[in-house]
Order: C-alpha cells, then sequence, then structure tokens
C-alpha cells in the first residue's frame, strides 16, 4: 500500500493560520516582495514563503511557524525578513544585519509600523539586480 505524501500548504494557507499582528506584517511584506520582484516565483519552504528566480533572493519568516516556535529568539525578534545574498547589498545604515551568517542578512518587523515600505522596496530592488548576476547566458 502507497502512503499519500502530504501536499505542501499554499502560501495563503500558512499566512492565514499566522496570529493578527503577525499575519498583518507578512502580508505587508508579501505584497511588497510581489510587486518588486513580479519574476519571481513563491515557494512553500520549510512552511515559509520564499522567493526565488535565477537564485534565492529572499524569504518572510514568521516566528510562530513551526521550525520558529521552537526558537524564543526569534518570537522576540519578531518577523523575519532575509535576503540570501545579503553580503553582497549595499548596508551603509547597518539596516540588514549579518549576525552569525556569511551571506544572508535579515530585518526583522515587530509592528506593522516598524516597516518603511520604501526602505524595503530599495532592498528589494538591489536583491533583484543581484539575482540577475546569476543568471545563464546561452552559449556559455
Amino acid at each position: 500500500m502507497q502512503r499519500r505524501q502530504k501536499q505542501k500548504e499554499t502560501i495563503d494557507e500558512i499566512v492565514s493560520r499566522l496570529p493578527g499582528e503577525e499575519r498583518i506584517i507578512v502580508i505587508r511584506l508579501r505584497n511588497l516582495i510581489l510587486e518588486c520582484l513580479p519574476l519571481a516565483a513563491e515557494k512553500n519552504l520549510y512552511g515559509a514563503p520564499f522567493y526565488t528566480h535565477h537564485r534565492m533572493i529572499c524569504f518572510i519568516w514568521p516566528p510562530s511557524i513551526f521550525w520558529a516556535a521552537k526558537n524564543r529568539s526569534l518570537k522576540v525578534k519578531g518577523v523575519t525578513l532575509g535576503f540570501c545574498q545579503g553580503n553582497l547589498m549595499a548596508n551603509e545604515k547597518g539596516i540588514l544585519l549579518k549576525e552569525n551568517r556569511r551571506k544572508m542578512y535579515c530585518m526583522y518587523f515587530k509592528s506593522i509600523k516598524d516597516i518603511d515600505d520604501e526602505q524595503i522596496r530599495a532592498f528589494l530592488y538591489e536583491a533583484d539586480l543581484i539575482d540577475q548576476t546569476f543568471r545563464k547566458t546561452k552559449g556559455r
């Protein structure tokens, strides 16, 4: 007898289960990402929304999803917006946090008021430009 593999939840299903303010933050970040990265594919990886085109570009990590729920520090920090190639991004003001990572840099949001749409758009456009450098060219 073959076992049925559990289907992955859609991003909408994941977002719908998030608690109040966390859901609002995720929806706002998701809308900004979809606006700024129209060619990126939205995928459910590890139970969270990830965005990829030529490579992984960014992700939104809500602290109440399964993997994060066990990590108390993520609950304290809030919703994570991570940039997979953050080490290549301009970060003069130190807004993107390296923490103990080599490539991925993050921002955290505890409240919808913490989100500066223009700043997020600038980071997303820059992340898209970096992603374009990984584009495979024909004949190589």
